[in-house]
């Protein structure tokens, strides 16, 4: 039995062990991670009227990414103080990728966004100013209340009290009748006749806390497991974590999926990140003007405030102007920095920012470091604004971040904090080293390729959120996990059950318990965590060829076979993460793989190979994909926007899902716990 080190003391597994245990369920929608994109698909598909069961790793009333809270709901033009139509929106975030963003979720998302946040505030989020507290404000909307970030003009985002959105998710799956199942990791998909490639028909999982195993058929799965963290820098000693997401999102769904024969674009984009630093502080938890804290003033030692610019370099007289859009736009994407703009030439979607020439002057003495954020000098609505709704609602801000500094005295309408721009260690946007990179955190990256029903090659295998290629955000979550919660239903009342092999349960069920006889004594799941990282920080980071990939390969196929079987688990806390880590390997693998197909250097993908230096030919301005073949990778492509016209495509798909949900939800069953 595993033991716990408890105030220096070991202790007994708290929980019965039940290794070999085997328990089934059946549903019509079986939902895998219960994020916000998980628990929006479940309750989409309950009111459809679905059977549903949600698998969550963690515990779903506060699990994943945002499970902590939100600040903002972006990119939701069709709010009615929206002035740009969600077609000519979603292409422009398209267009500001270079076509690298996946514009049939983004449409999903521009096109439903404020609808779902309004079937939010139904289920009792607060989304509107009811109290007037910022009545008259730039950023507010007097005929809707509603309050709005980055673009006052046009008002694509809006500000939200998001705190508690997730326990309220959690709470209308439970009256909807989801049946929730936390503290399991899932494992493998389940494919009709045990085939990779063939119709998914369920899944297996692990029970984190007593090891029990599994299985759950389903007419329909929805993978809602959010992306891979802990690829290229992983230390638990150093900080903490080294990630934005939760470090729990290990990419298991896109190993899975990968092992059960669906396929992958965009897995070659990663890029420098200051989220992938082991010395970065907390994010937003220090002074900054981006984001959370968009349109902060910045002062240098001296109280010198650092000017702004828009798009045409214009210095903006006042705070005002840094939330209009330049004279030649009709409006910005996202301003305070240039992490959403990866290609330079992208200066149309650029939004005001801090000076960016701000190093060059420092060096030449006219401002003197360091750097400071200056709520103090906002106008009283911004400051409020941003540490009372931004900061006091955004997940990862709300307790480490507002709670802990206003109970030690900071006070923003006396009192600064620092930045770290160009001292080593700021958290969100310094320079960092080539190996200190991160999958997509800054921007969109690779995932699982769906069509308009956000279903993968795989029938009967949807995604949603983080785990599709091209996505991003809370609300891209929220709308494509409810719109792939219908589509899934839909599809379930279309189909017979099939099911599972057994033989496929089987070897599954072998390979979970593995670790717990693991041919010892072996390196731990950390040890193999900095391992796996280690090889793509050496071969698979800033500067790329052939040889170097080739060794990254080398290296990760060592790792699988050779040490991977050496790393054991007492108990099934430890056994989870053990198969985190295979996971993680697995994902690596998929991504050199990517890199090695892509022939092409590429800005817009941050993607850099010394033996094909030409960036962005025309003939590779297109989607590579890759899935498993027999243990081999096979490769294909797509054309660049081969989601053909956006409305027609979601128009109809969208008359069915809501037709699809006045059937109501079925007849509440127990909840399990």
């Amino acid at each position: 039995m595993g033991i716990l080190h408890r105030d220096g003391q070991l202790i007994a597994w708290p929980y019965a062990v039940r290794y070999g245990t085997q328990r089934e369920h059946e549903a019509d929608v079986l939902v895998l991670g219960g994020g916000i994109a998980g628990t929006w698909a479940a309750i989409a598909a309950a009111r459809c009227g679905a059977k549903v069961v949600i698998l969550e790793k963690a515990a779903t009333e506060r699990s994943g990414a945002a499970g902590a809270g939100v600040d903002h709901w972006q990119w939701a033009p069709d709010n009615p103080a929206s002035t740009i139509p969600p077609e000519e929106f979603a292409q422009a975030l398209v267009d500001n990728h270079g076509g690298y963003r996946n514009g049939i979720s983004t449409y999903v998302q521009c096109a439903s966004a404020y609808e779902t946040l309004l079937e939010m505030e139904r289920m009792g989020g607060k989304v509107r100013d009811t109290d007037d507290e910022f009545a008259g404000a730039d950023f507010r909307d007097d005929a809707s209340k509603l309050l709005f970030a980055y673009d006052y003009r046009n008002r694509t985002v809006i500000r939200v009290w998001g705190h508690n959105y997730k326990p309220l998710l959690r709470e209308e799956c439970r009256r909807l009748g989801v049946q929730v199942f936390d503290r399991v990791a899932v494992t493998s998909l389940l494919t009709q006749q045990g085939v990779p490639g063939n119709r998914v028909v369920g899944a297996t999982g692990v029970h984190c806390r007593t090891g029990a195993y599994i299985v759950v058929r389903a007419k329909a799965v929805i993978l809602a497991t959010s992306r891979p963290q802990r690829i290229w820098t992983f230390s638990s000693e150093l900080r903490g974590l080294t990630t934005f997401r939760p470090p729990s999102c290990s990419g298991s769904g896109y190993a899975m999926a990968w092992r059960a024969g669906a396929e992958f674009t965009m897995m070659e984009k990663s890029m420098r990140s200051p989220f992938g630093s082991p010395y970065s502080y907390p994010p937003y938890g220090s002074g900054n003007s981006i984001n959370t804290w968009y349109p902060c003033t910045v002062v240098d030692a001296n109280g010198k405030e650092v000017p702004w610019v828009d798009a045409d370099g214009r210095v903006l007289p006042g705070v005002p102007e840094r939330c209009q859009p330049a004279q030649s736009q009709k409006f910005f994407i996202m301003g305070g920095g240039s992490s959403s703009h990866p290609h330079p030439g992208l200066k149309q979607y650029l939004g005001p920012r801090p000076t960016p020439d701000l190093e060059q002057r420092m060096l030449a003495g006219e401002f003197t470091p360091p750097f400071y954020a200056d709520l103090t000098a906002m106008p009283d609505a911004e400051r409020r604004a941003i540490w009372g709704v931004m900061v006091g609602n955004e997940g990862k801000t709300r307790i480490p971040v507002m709670q802990t500094y206003t109970r030690a005295g900071f006070d923003p309408a006396r009192d600064m904090l620092q930045t770290y721009d160009f001292l080593r260690g700021h958290g969100m946007r310094e320079p960092v080293l080539p190996q200190e990179r991160t999958f997509g955190e800054q921007g969109v990256c690779g995932g699982m390729l769906v069509d308009w029903d956000l279903m993968s090659n795989l029938p009967g295998l949807f995604g949603a959120g983080d785990l599709l290629f091209g996505g991003q955000d809370h609300s891209h979550a929220a709308a494509t996990g409810r719109y792939a919660g219908a589509r899934a239903a839909l599809y379930a009342r279309s189909v017979a059950s099939a099911d599972p092999d057994p033989n496929q349960i089987a070897r599954e069920r072998t390979r979970v318990y593995a670790p717990l006889t693991a041919r010892g004594p072996g390196p731990d799941w950390k040890e193999l965590n900095a391992a796996s990282a280690r090889v793509m920080q050496n071969y698979c980071a800033d500067i790329k060829n052939d040889e170097l990939l080739r060794l990254a390969q080398i290296w990760l196929e060592d790792l699988e076979q050779n040490e991977a079987p050496r790393v054991g688990a007492s108990d099934p806390h430890q056994l989870m993460r053990v198969l985190e880590v295979q996971d993680i390997l697995t994902c690596s693998q998929m991504i050199v793989a990517a890199c090695q197909a892509r022939k092409a250097s590429s800005a817009y993908l941050h993607f850099n190979r010394l033996d094909y230096p030409t960036l962005d030919p025309a003939d590779w301005h297109k989607w590579l994909v890759i899935r498993d073949r027999n243990g081999g990778v096979e490769v294909s492509d797509r054309p660049i926007a081969f989601w053909g016209d956006f409305e027609p495509q979601y128009r109809m798909r969208h008359a069915q899902n809501a037709q699809a949900m006045k059937a109501g939800p079925r007849k509440a069953a127990p909840v399990a716990a």
